[in-house]
């Protein structure tokens, strides 16, 4: 589920040389909840059953399992079995 007004950006410029364009795919696993307006940055993986909380900017992948809030987005909390 991804909430409104979320954007996955998978294009970014080199920061050596703005004139280059790199791309990086986003991966989103099975059951992943995405909040509104959450940005998910190049070349990040949400983990399975990951939950991403409203407003966050994920910079980094999320582990399987894992609530993350903020900006950026930081792990707060494991979900147990």
């Amino acid at each position: 589920m991804i909430g409104p007004g979320t954007s996955l950006l998978t294009v970014n410029h080199d920061p050596h040389e703005i004139r280059i364009v790199m791309t990086k795919p986003i991966h989103i696993k099975k059951n992943a909840w995405i909040g509104g307006n959450v940005r998910i940055l190049p070349g990040v993986t949400i983990g399975e059953n990951a939950i991403i909380g409203t407003g966050a900017i994920v910079t980094h992948d999320i582990p399987d399992r894992a609530i993350a809030v903020g900006v950026p987005a930081e792990v707060i909390k494991h979900i147990d079995d």
